[in-house]
């Protein structure tokens, strides 16, 4: 088949492209690279005048002044160029509805465009959308990324991206994509749940993880344990960084001399999956049930993750043993899952190996390539 992957945010269609491509089909991937993290694309629509240090000042103090966005401007008009190429293709999928970040209005404009040349069109929910935020709003979860918006106000101007799919062009955009797709495919149980008994929702697909590009190195610990945590500005508050740096003070005073705690900001991809080569303990994201792209290529890695892992995970999966610690968005809770791991270190190996096993049997990346062949052709059922 050939295939057309729309956007890219988390590395899923970088995977995913993989997975197709080891089963014999051609994938064209076009993305923006999403800002800093850098995620490789085979076109690339990003805007360029951000690469560039005057005009980058120069459209950063228009937009500060008028609220005109001539980023997003200039990404519309790099799709519309390539739009004579995006054409022929037997499926397409969008990562998300908001696939590239710009303008609802422009976003339909091209949409529009690219769904009449092609055949089937496919919706990944594997992010913020309408849909999931209208759920997460009206309390769906026990606790959401919305948690921190909802019990301190002051964070308003943080919640602006999260907010904005409820506003009318985000919901018109919202629903001119879900007319037009065969199906919405969840990717993890953050979404699923949200999605569920929606009429186009299918069954959930995980995430793909190339484990052939991943090496597993069983953990040793010899001295200190080293605690790795990255930091997403853009997604601070929601991701529960606010938590996790409490609990890691807490934590270097309780084991001072026993623990080495590494921070990573918003670095590219490929050097961020360096970064925490020598972590034996990685953290990610609070506000949520199942694990995200970080936390997965983690576990791939054979890092003792801590994580969502809800009692939904589990029954999901028909998990036995421990793949990922779940940690709930509060310092206390992630203090005492850290120092249980500190005072019972035989844990932390045994949870890393039960991870690279559970990736290898759940995420490998050309199984769940077939996963979404298997879906395109309508041959899984609806949920």
């Amino acid at each position: 088949m050939k295939i057309l992957l729309l956007g890219e945010y988390s590395r899923l269609h970088n995977s995913l492209k993989e997975g197709l491509k080891s089963l014999g089909h051609e994938v064209l991937l076009v993305g923006t690279g999403d800002n800093f993290k850098q995620y490789p694309s085979d076109i690339d629509v990003s805007s360029k005048i951000r690469k560039h240090f005057f005009q980058n000042k120069w459209w950063q103090l228009v937009y500060h002044l008028t609220k005109y966005n001539h980023f997003q401007t200039d990404i519309y008009n790099n799709l519309l160029k390539i739009l004579p190429e995006l054409k022929g293709f037997d499926i397409v999928q969008l990562i998300n509805e908001d696939a590239f970040g710009i303008r609802p209005v422009d976003e339909m404009a091209f949409f529009k465009q690219v769904f009449k040349q092609n055949q089937k069109i496919f919706l990944s929910a594997c992010g913020e959308d309408t849909h999931v935020i209208n759920a997460y709003k009206d309390g769906i979860m026990r606790y959401s990324i919305l948690d921190p918006f909802l019990t301190n106000p002051e964070l308003k101007q943080d919640a602006y991206y999260s907010y904005k799919y409820l506003k009318p062009d985000y919901k018109d955009l919202h629903h001119f994509v879900i007319e037009n797709v065969q199906a919405i495919i969840p990717s993890d149980l953050d979404y699923a749940i949200p999605y569920a008994g929606h009429p186009k929702a299918v069954e959930m697909i995980p995430n793909p993880v190339n484990i052939d590009k991943i090496d597993y190195n069983p953990l040793k610990i010899n001295d200190k344990i080293n605690i790795f945590f990255g930091i997403n500005r853009f997604s601070y508050y929601k991701k529960g960084a606010h938590i996790v740096l409490q609990a890691l003070k807490e934590i270097e005073k309780m084991y001072n001399g026993r623990v080495e705690i590494v921070l990573a900001e918003n670095l590219a991809y490929n050097e961020y999956i360096k970064k925490y080569d020598a972590a034996h303990i990685f953290i990610d994201q609070l506000y949520s049930y199942d694990q995200g792209f970080n936390a997965l290529e983690a576990m791939a890695k054979g890092k003792c993750v801590l994580t969502g892992a809800e009692k939904e995970f589990e029954a999901y999966y028909k998990l036995t043993d421990p793949v990922a610690i779940n940690v709930l968005p509060d310092k206390d809770d992630v203090v005492y899952k850290l120092s249980q791991l500190i005072e019972n270190q035989d844990k932390i190996i045994e949870i890393s190996h039960n991870a690279r096993l559970f990736i290898e049997q759940y995420h490998d990346y050309k199984n769940v390539a077939q996963q979404y062949i298997d879906t395109w052709r309508g041959l899984r059922n609806n949920k």
